[in-house]
């Protein structure tokens, strides 16, 4: 025991004693957090996100170009009629009354921010995955959504369809799209696809805003056939879908989460090198 005594000058013992406590410190809170965070989880369980419900991303695969919609004149369309050019594609249903009119209004702003030629660059698709949706809400949406542009937009560069359940399930599919019907309305994720003309997914762009450069270089890469990095993807991280409020909320635990991890990873970090420069 004297002998350890003798040691501890030598070891710099104020030094060794504060980045010790230091650790402690740092692993107590860490502690804390994983305690706070684990009776959060208790207390707010959700279900577990089911596999019918979601965004998956097929970034690079292609969609069936054969299948039959009907546009808003009531005309039947083949997809590859339309999918001849760089396409954007919102998947919405018509009597959404929050986040479809979102989305499709995100879709109206950035097209009138965007620096290229509608119906030559590029063109827009809207597809309802509401089977009883019919021409007469796809032609009253386009008209409201036309007008929202703000500036003029050919007609024929934004279509609007709906279609049967089966042409609606194969196209949604192909893209990675899988909603739920739940009473008077559906759970469903909030993305924009990008396509190549060749109906190639090229990107995905998430959530209800969308920056004119981040769709303008997703068009580029859908023209030259490359397939580039999802944008916004963090929405998913940070917003999960409310089913009694049919809306997207903020999720706190994770977020903060992540937040403090963060913070206690960069406090040890830094009593580490004050440590090592006392030492020194």
């Amino acid at each position: 025991m004297e002998n350890m005594r003798q040691l501890l000058p030598k070891m710099d013992y104020p030094v060794f004693k504060k980045r010790t406590a230091g650790t402690v410190i740092s692993l107590f809170l860490l502690f804390i957090f994983f305690a706070v965070y684990a009776s959060a989880g208790k207390k707010h369980e959700h279900p577990k996100p089911s596999l019918e419900i979601g965004l998956v991303e097929k970034l690079g695969e292609t969609v069936p170009l054969d299948l039959t919609f009907t546009d808003e004149k009531g005309n039947a369309v083949v997809l590859k009629e339309l999918i001849n050019k760089p396409t954007i594609v919102a998947l919405v249903f018509y009597r959404c009354p929050d986040v479809c009119p979102l989305v499709l209004s995100g879709v109206a702003d950035v097209l009138n921010k965007l620096p290229l030629r509608p119906g030559e660059d590029y063109s827009v698709l809207t597809i309802s995955f509401d089977e009883t949706d019919t021409p007469e809400d796809s032609l009253r949406k386009k008209k409201n959504y036309l007008a929202a542009i703000g500036k003029p937009f050919p007609k024929e560069a934004w279509t609007f369809l709906t279609g049967d359940l089966h042409n609606i399930r194969q196209f949604t599919d192909a893209v990675g799209f899988h909603f739920k019907r739940e009473k008077d309305g559906f759970v469903h994720p909030v993305a924009l696809t990008v396509l190549s003309e060749k109906g190639r997914v090229i990107r995905y762009l998430h959530g209800v805003t969308y920056l004119p450069f981040d769709l303008k270089m997703a068009l580029v890469e859908a023209s030259e056939g490359r397939v580039g990095s999802t944008i916004h993807k963090v929405l998913q991280f940070c917003f999960s879908y409310d089913p009694k409020g049919r809306t997207y909320v903020l999720n706190i635990v994770k977020v903060s989460g992540t937040i403090v991890i963060f913070l206690l990873t960069v406090f040890f970090v830094f009593l580490l090198i004050k440590g090592k420069r006392r030492n020194s």
